[in-house]
């Protein structure tokens, strides 16, 4: 595998959660959630991209969005649940990203707001107008991903270096 051939990421907020009385990590998915999350992995299925790795936030909510979307899934990637990406800042989700073996050409990230939004909006130096208006639009909504493109290393990913191939989110 090349740095030359185009690497993809996507970036994929966790499901609609619910508030029981419990702390933010360990809050599960809500029934809506549970539907959201499976109708999300059919749809990053759809995109026909194999997945080589998915980074997941540790936080129950994304967890139980990872398991149900990764079912929809004609292979399963390997998978990194990695605690850093929780309450992660875009600039920590690229250097995230950053130590992500050469040999992974395609990722997906599963977080949380406002760290996925803002990384898709930061990495996005071109894009398709109405793909960047549909994302501009409708935000990042629960269950939401950013199908991003970019050439070179891992360590070579930087603000403005991707372009935003497509975005999805859930109809309300």
């Amino acid at each position: 595998m090349s740095v030359a051939e185009p690497r993809r990421i996507v970036l994929f907020r966790h499901a609609k959660a619910d508030w029981p009385q419990m702390t933010d990590h360990e809050r599960p998915l809500a029934d809506r959630g549970r539907m959201e999350a499976a109708e999300a992995g059919r749809r990053l299925a759809d995109t026909g991209i194999p997945f080589d790795l998915a980074l997941c936030s540790t936080a129950t909510r994304t967890r139980e969005t990872w398991k149900l979307a990764v079912q929809e899934f004609p292979h399963r990637p390997k998978t990194l649940y990695e605690e850093r990406i929780y309450e992660a800042s875009p600039g920590e989700l690229i250097a995230l990203l950053n130590e992500t073996p050469d040999d992974a050409q395609n990722v997906l990230l599963v977080g949380h707001n406002p760290g996925i939004q803002g990384l898709a909006d930061i990495l996005a130096g071109s894009a398709e107008d109405a793909v960047r208006e549909r994302m501009s639009s409708r935000g990042f909504p629960a269950a939401a991903f950013a199908v991003l493109s970019f050439s070179g290393s891992w360590k070579s990913l930087e603000p403005g270096v991707a372009t935003l191939l497509d975005y999805w989110a859930p109809s309300d």
